[in-house]
């Protein structure tokens, strides 16, 4: 291939490299469909001009297919250096299965809880075995473990059957990172495990992020202010649909955006249906979130990858109204519901998690304000199909 060539479209990925978030992604996709390296050009043989027309029309297609499936893997220690996340911790693990009561004092002296106890469910928590050692998660190119600890064992969730909300099921506490500064930006991830025969019914809440001054709210339909707090956790819904589920001030602009879904009474659904949860097997969710800066601004960042990759991405977040709320820490929430019966598990049934870790940054989101439509997202995409195209077209 000619080495003129491969500069040019080198000039082009390196472009979309840095103007969208979503870009190393889009990196990896399009230099294995062209099966060239954006990194070296040592090839010195011109290809034929037709042959170069169909390479960057193909090329030109790809990336907008691309852009909607966001495939490519990216590690949990890569996303921590693409942010800039410096600091890290991960939660302790016992070394042996503990009972339930022994469960209870492991979590509540190791695990820097708000209130220094479980808030709900100290009974339906339990360190186990492993219970499938041989399903671990489906990543082959990951730099991360996959062990399920380094211990061997796994925290159990139980939802007694007829449960919902978490008062009845499931178990609910507020781990705080006890950081020298405040963060600004937080990432969570951990791996997660569904039962085998996991009824999905109308849905439930999973583990991600809070922060702010107040330790209650923002979470069973008690909304923010904007002062007060924010949330941000992982939902399953019917048929095992994923989707991010957050307590943050309603503005126009999450509210109109597409694929968020606002209730007035609740939180707000993030792109539901962007990925969805196995049974009987292993998972890695990484939950990001990148407060707005100022605060009056709505710039805030929530992205998601599932199995380390990229599942959801929205800008556009009003995470807070004041400088004083901040990432906290791990908001471990988990229960059937939903506030009525309708969403109770009609078996009893359970969910397992190891692998528990958090990374954080003083810096917060750095994104313009407002939130990019799908009509937007698909002009710059085809703006850069077009551009690959004919800078292949002035080289015939």
């Amino acid at each position: 291939m000619d080495t003129k060539y491969l500069a040019t479209k080198r000039t082009v990925l390196l472009a979309i490299q840095t103007s969208h978030p979503d870009a190393p992604s889009l990196l990896i996709v399009v230099a294995q469909q062209s099966s060239l390296s954006p990194l070296s050009a040592t090839s010195t043989t011109a290809m034929p001009a037709p042959g170069r027309i169909r390479l960057l029309h193909a090329l030109s297609l790809s990336l907008v297919l691309t852009r909607v499936s966001a495939d490519g893997v990216t590690p949990l220690s890569s996303v921590a250096s693409q942010f800039s996340l410096t600091t890290s911790t991960s939660l302790p693990f016992p070394t042996a299965t503990l009972s339930t009561n022994d469960s209870d004092d492991f979590v509540t002296s190791g695990w820097s809880l708000s209130k220094g106890h479980i808030s709900n469910g100290q009974a339906d928590l339990q360190f186990i075995d492993d219970p499938f050692p041989n399903n671990t998660v489906p990543i082959s190119t990951s730099d991360d473990s996959t062990l399920s600890s380094e211990n061997g064992t796994v925290l159990r969730v139980t939802y007694p059957a007829g449960s919902f909300s978490n008062h009845t099921g499931g178990a609910q506490f507020y781990t705080l990172w006890n950081s020298s500064t405040p963060l600004q930006s937080m990432l969570v991830s951990y791996e997660l495990a569904f039962d085998s025969d996991f009824d999905w019914v109308k849905g439930g809440k999973l583990p991600g992020i809070r922060g702010g001054p107040s330790i209650e709210g923002c979470s069973g339909g008690k909304e923010p202010t904007g002062t007060d707090c924010f949330s941000t956790r992982l939902m399953w819904r019917t048929d095992a649909a994923g989707e991010v589920y957050a307590y943050v001030p309603k503005t126009d602009g999450i509210c109109d955006a597409d694929e968020v879904k606002c209730n007035d009474d609740f939180g707000v659904s993030i792109h539901r249906g962007a990925f969805g949860f196995p049974t009987g097997q292993w998972c890695r969710v990484t939950l990001l979130v990148q407060m707005n800066d100022p605060p009056s601004t709505s710039n805030g960042y929530v992205a998601l990858y599932f199995n380390d990759i990229l599942a959801i991405s929205q800008t556009g977040v009003q995470f807070r109204k004041d400088d004083s709320v901040n990432p906290g820490g791990l908001f471990f929430s988990t229960f059937f519901g939903g506030n009525d019966d309708s969403w109770a598990t009609p078996i009893e049934t359970h969910t397992y998690f190891r692998n528990i870790r958090m990374y954080g940054s003083s810096s917060p989101s750095t994104m313009s304000a407002g939130v990019r439509t799908r009509a937007q997202e698909w002009g710059w995409v085809v703006m850069l199909a077009v551009l690959i195209f004919f800078c292949g077209l002035e080289l015939v």
